[in-house]
């Protein structure tokens, strides 16, 4: 049968540690093309929207769809995942943590593949739910010293500084502009809701990595043409998904200022098929919209999780 793994149940299960790993793995498996993914589809109403992300680890033998739902007043976030061999249904897990953990997970490994060896000073742009997996990953590719936080709001923001130095042992500090994030920083986060770019890129630094994870739609932007125009790579989760729906990319894309065969894909670097960052002094870029085989690795190392420790409740279907 079956087994639906609650919120609860997931943070119970999930580490960074395993997110880290799974992701890891999926974006191995999409360089080799063992894995498929459906760039996400939208069915829009008045009220509210639809959203799906799928496809299949078929290494791992499963495939699936995450499916949310945004509106006014609140996201709702499923992730189901089918046996490859037999299509029956194996898990049912809520997934706004696991979502939320992945995601910072991805910066992470583009970090660890893109950023310099020895970043230990990072810039962050946001300070709510998101960025907390961010840094988390961060801290656990490179050997972070001080991470500063740029936010609208002075007050979350000391908040999430406070709360994310104590529970990473980390530096965090509040900044009061957006060029005293750039300023010094070997990596630079954006997880914000934006639509105009956040900062200026002439003012990044060589040697620089930047990911930005918040432009998933035509209407936001975190990042200007600067940035993309002087990054020596310009770094994305998925082709597809990117040219569909990169809010950074599609105005330089559209311009010719950039094209498709310059969009390097994550996990070809990590299988060595295209070079990610080629000198010490190199900006690189990484664009993260999300993909179906990131829930869907983490789905399947919580579902053998959750077996092995009894969590979890069984579907009568």
């Amino acid at each position: 049968m079956a087994l639906f793994l609650s919120e609860a149940d997931v943070k119970q299960l999930l580490t960074m540690d395993i997110a880290l790993a799974a992701v890891e793995d999926a974006h191995r498996a999409h360089g080799r093309g063992r894995a498929i993914d459906i760039a996400r589809q939208r069915t829009r109403i008045p009220t509210a929207a639809l959203h799906i992300l799928q496809g299949a680890l078929l290494d791992e033998g499963v495939f699936g769809y995450k499916a949310y739902t945004t509106s006014r007043s609140s996201a709702r976030f499923l992730v189901h995942l089918f046996d490859a061999a037999t299509g029956a249904l194996l898990a049912v897990m809520e997934a706004d943590y696991l979502g939320m953990m992945r995601t910072g997970a991805t910066g992470g490994i583009a970090a660890k593949w893109l950023a310099r060896a020895d970043a230990a000073e990072v810039g962050v742009f946001g300070c709510g739910w998101q960025a907390q997996s961010q840094v988390e990953a961060l801290c656990r590719v490179r050997s972070i010293r001080r991470i500063k936080v740029y936010s609208r709001s002075e007050e979350r923001c000391r908040a999430f500084c406070a709360t994310m130095s104590g529970r990473l042992g980390v530096e965090m500090l509040p900044v009061a502009c957006a060029a005293d994030a750039v300023r010094g920083s070997a990596i630079i986060v954006t997880i914000t809701t934006a639509t105009q770019p956040i900062f200026d890129g002439e003012s990044i630094e060589a040697g620089t990595h930047i990911t930005a994870a918040g432009a998933n739609s035509l209407i936001r932007r975190e990042v200007d043409e600067k940035t993309v125009l002087r990054a020596s790579r310009v770094c994305v989760d998925s082709r597809a998904t990117a040219l569909r729906e990169c809010g950074d990319l599609l105005p330089v894309l559209e311009k010719g200022r950039l094209h498709e065969g310059q969009l390097t894909e994550l996990g070809e670097v990590v299988n060595g098929i295209r070079a990610g960052r080629g000198s010490l002094e190199d900006i690189t870029l990484f664009e993260s919209q999300g993909m179906a085989i990131q829930d869907l690795a983490v789905a399947k190392e919580l579902l053998v999780l959750a077996r092995e420790r009894g969590i979890g409740v069984e579907l009568p279907y």
